[in-house]
């Protein structure tokens, strides 16, 4: 039997959606929340804080350039069901386990509520079963016909703290499969010893219907040589720079940017279009309000979590052309940029020549990208809309 989802239609090993908005096609900033807590950190104990020592080590001797950031770590998140409004159903998963809430909260509020929506589950290449927000059988609404306004809060993302370091002796440790275990046994969470750092990806779109692509370089720790999409990573030491709190990294902790979540939230938004500016080289100005699409996981990296955004850009694909061959402040990065039609993107699957390419980011910007359709008549985010967001300079 066909079925209109991406995601089951793909069935690559190396990528699958964790959370998509396709109900909303895509949420604005304001409709997004997070819940800062030292209980979402990564689990630990001194063998494992040994190991991730001597990763680390092993990797500064190899690449002494490398440099240890603070990084946000996805926990788990709660999405508003499309029927009901968020204060009385949502959805809770947290990041690849079970549907109860790991908080203790018994209200419905944290709980998914098969009544009025499914879990997904899938495979993931480690044989995890992940479960997965499916709203797809639902009609999507425009803005306008949805009950739901532009203020509302629809996503509540659940955020602790992580840093490089960690993701290095972790995710990407040969022993990530005995930390699963461990995670499993003494946790109940196969993913409680894991960083899983949050990054941001963007499937940016010109104003000639182009999606921009760019070939990373082989100088990169990671995907060298593949097509992705500009992304990154929402910086910690940024939030607590705009709340005036200058601190080296490994100063920083939740309990500084506890009181100011939304401050959180706005570089998580932010954070996209500064690595469209710095990876591609497109001024601010010209790039739309970024729309969140949804968060997929990258499963060469053990499940790394990714945001994935729409943003829209008032220039044409020649311009940006020219403005990337300019060079922007990572233009080290990447070696080329590639332009590919917003149709072609919709087509694509894993017989397309291109996606064997194409790194697990990109991969899973494209699935959700498929899924949710922000750029359809009626939820269209303008580049003439002012960026409600800001970028470091």
């Amino acid at each position: 039997m066909e079925t209109n989802d991406p995601q089951r239609n793909m069935m690559d090993p190396e990528v699958s959606v964790l959370l998509h908005c396709t109900h909303w096609r895509g949420l604005l900033e304001t409709q997004v929340q997070v819940e800062l807590s030292e209980r979402f950190n990564r689990q630990t104990d001194l063998h494992l804080e040994r190991h991730i020592n001597e990763v680390w080590a092993e990797r500064l001797s190899k690449e002494p350039w490398l440099f240890n950031g603070a990084k946000f770590r996805l926990h788990s998140f709660s999405l508003a069901s499309p029927k009901h409004p968020p204060h009385t159903q949502s959805f809770h998963v947290p990041l690849l386990h079970g549907s109860e809430d790991r908080l203790g909260h018994g209200d419905a509020q944290h709980r998914v509520d098969v009544r009025n929506g499914c879990i997904n589950q899938t495979e993931s290449a480690e044989g995890v079963v992940q479960k997965t927000v499916d709203i797809l059988s639902q009609e999507p609404k425009s803005a306008a016909a949805d009950h739901h306004s532009d203020s509302e809060t629809l996503l509540v993302l659940r955020l602790g703290l992580t840093c490089y370091k960690d993701y290095l002796g972790t995710n990407w440790s040969c022993q990530v499969a005995e930390l699963r275990r461990r995670g499993e046994e003494d946790f109940d969470e196969p993913l409680a010893l894991l960083a899983q750092p949050l990054g941001v990806g963007a499937v940016l779109c010109t104003d000639d219907g182009q999606v921009v692509l760019i070939r990373r370089s082989q100088k990169v720790a990671e995907a060298g040589g593949l097509l992705d999409i500009p992304g990154g990573h929402p910086e910690p030491k940024v939030v607590c720079g705009r709340l005036g709190q200058e601190v080296r990294e490994e100063q920083i902790s939740v309990v500084m940017m506890q009181q100011r979540p939304d401050a959180v939230v706005s570089e998580l938004f932010s954070s996209v279009c500064a690595e469209i500016r710095d990876e591609v080289n497109i001024p601010l100005s010209s790039l739309g309000a970024p729309v969140l699409m949804g968060v997929a996981l990258n499963h060469t990296s053990a499940g790394r979590p990714s945001a994935e955004f729409y943003v829209s850009c008032s220039l044409r694909s020649d311009e940006v052309r020219h403005l990337y061959w300019e060079g922007g402040a990572e233009a080290n990065e990447s070696t080329d940029v590639v332009f590919l039609s917003s149709a072609e993107v919709l087509q694509m699957n894993r017989s397309s020549p291109l996606w064997s390419e194409m790194c697990p980011s990109a991969k899973g910007a494209v699935l959700l990208y498929q899924m949710v359709r922000p750029d359809r008549p009626h939820r269209r985010v303008d580049t003439k809309d002012q960026l409600n967001t800001t970028c470091p300079s």
